[in-house]
């Protein structure tokens, strides 16, 4: 099956799958792929009873977990145009960072716009050049 990790806790070493409307929990042994686990990755699992999952992997891009696959002259013309919508973060899958712009453009009376402008030449340029799963950008 392939779920979502909803939650992973280092400590604990600990971490919770959602399939559907179903949710699987699994420990660090069980845990199949170099790359540490982390809140959004898809994963590849074998679901048991009781709610558990074993042979939990990473699945599709998160596969090569330092490949580039977003381009930031993308994200850059996205934050220059849309900047206030959030759209250059979302393309980049930082959607609690665009959740906020949209709303700093709309309480501020249109303050996110110089914001995401702001990123948008910083894209450009290469000052942020990672997304949110840490990949660089293309």
């Amino acid at each position: 099956m392939i779920g979502h990790i909803e939650s992973y806790d280092e400590d604990l070493q600990t971490g919770t799958i959602k399939y559907e409307d179903k949710f699987y929990e699994f420990h660090i042994d069980d845990w199949d792929s170099e790359e540490s686990p982390k809140i959004g990755d898809d994963v590849d699992f074998m679901p048991e009873d009781g709610g558990r999952a074993t042979n939990v992997g990473l699945v599709g891009a998160y596969l090569q977990d330092r490949r580039a696959v977003k381009n930031h002259y993308i994200a850059g013309a996205l934050g220059l145009l849309l900047g206030a919508l959030g759209m250059h973060r979302l393309y980049l899958g930082f959607y609690g960072l665009a959740i906020t712009q949209i709303a700093v453009t709309y309480f501020t009376g249109g303050f996110g716009v110089v914001w995401g402008f702001v990123e948008g030449v910083l894209l450009i340029g290469g000052q942020i050049n990672k997304d949110a799963k840490g990949r660089p950008l293309k």
